[in-house]
């Protein structure tokens, strides 16, 4: 879109069929982005400092006139730092792209590399530090999503320690914060489930076709992976200086500064099994303050398990 800003000042009065003849895309979607770009501006613009677009001659005569966009008027260039964090980025999503827009990355990935030039070999000694996940695991995913079909997951549970089997009918692939995730809806929890691909087990694409519930969609990442919910427990921990990591490693709602480098955290448990295994983690550095009834419970998990070790 930055970039049909300077060539719509360059051509005025240009067809819109011509313009997405010359950026290789349909009609519609030339019509969308003008629709966009007539609230679009400097920050703090008010009405008469938005980018006009004439959208009576648009649809009269199915003509592009832009004007007040003169800030906009050279064509967005790439510094080589940029450049060079696109095409890592891009290669990291190649594998976890919606079945079809492998080629639209490739073609992407092209014409990035071309205009970076020699810094775009750098970008082969990046070092993406993800988690490592099984190729064929990846692989049978991938497959799911193209042919559409159900798979057979055997996943490992680390909050519960246990492994499981679900069927999963899958409905997109995405890496986030270094890890690669299938999202589908999960037949055992009856609703859309993360599965992280270096926790699965084991993977068997079905021959059933993949039918999520119409009223299933992929979850809205923008406030993160972790999404508490309504049910979910409130627990403040006391976390004193060697477990401090909590509070950056796990989402948390509030923190307050404490005595001798103490820091009381408030965060939501969907596990009570979890917390009562991180308190135990922490040997002695994390302990639950609320609710008064966790604490105890967690104490006596705690004492149960000091009591297995022979004294002495």
């Amino acid at each position: 879109m930055l970039a049909l800003v300077p060539y719509l000042q360059d051509h005025g009065g240009v067809p819109v069929e011509q313009v997405a003849r010359d950026f290789g895309v349909d009609r519609q979607t030339i019509v969308n982005d003008l629709n966009v770009l007539w609230f679009c501006g400097l920050p703090e613009a008010v009405t008469g400092d938005m980018i006009d677009v004439d959208m009576e001659a648009l649809d009269a005569d199915g003509v592009v006139r832009l004007d007040n966009a003169s800030y906009l008027r050279r064509p967005l260039r790439l510094t080589a730092r940029e450049a060079l964090a696109l095409i890592v980025a891009l290669r990291t999503l190649r594998d976890t792209v919606a079945p079809g827009a492998g080629d639209a990355v490739d073609r992407a990935l092209a014409k990035l590399e071309s205009a970076a030039g020699d810094g775009a070999a750098v970008s082969g000694q990046v070092e993406l530090l993800d988690s490592p996940v099984d190729p064929s695991v990846r692989a049978a995913a991938q497959e799911a999503l193209t042919s559409a079909r159900r798979v057979h997951l055997l996943y490992l549970v680390p909050s519960r320690d246990e492994t499981t089997e679900r069927d999963v009918d899958p409905m997109r692939l995405f890496t986030a914060e270094g890890n690669t995730y299938l999202e589908g809806w999960c037949h055992r929890a009856e609703d859309v489930r993360l599965f992280r691909l270096d926790r699965v087990v084991s993977v068997e694409v079905l021959d059933q076709p993949a039918s999520p519930p119409e009223e299933a969609s992929p979850r809205d990442l923008s406030a993160g992976l972790f999404q508490p919910g309504g049910d979910d427990l409130q627990a403040v921990l006391d976390l004193a200086p060697p477990a401090r990591w909590i509070a950056e490693y796990h989402p948390v709602d509030a923190s307050e500064e404490a005595a001798d480098g103490h820091l009381l955290v408030r965060m939501r448990v969907g596990d009570e099994a979890w917390l009562r295994r991180l308190v135990l983690r922490g040997s002695g550095n994390v302990s639950v303050v609320e609710p008064a009834d966790l604490a105890a419970r967690v104490r006596a998990v705690a004492r149960s398990a000091l009591a297995g070790y022979p004294s002495g």
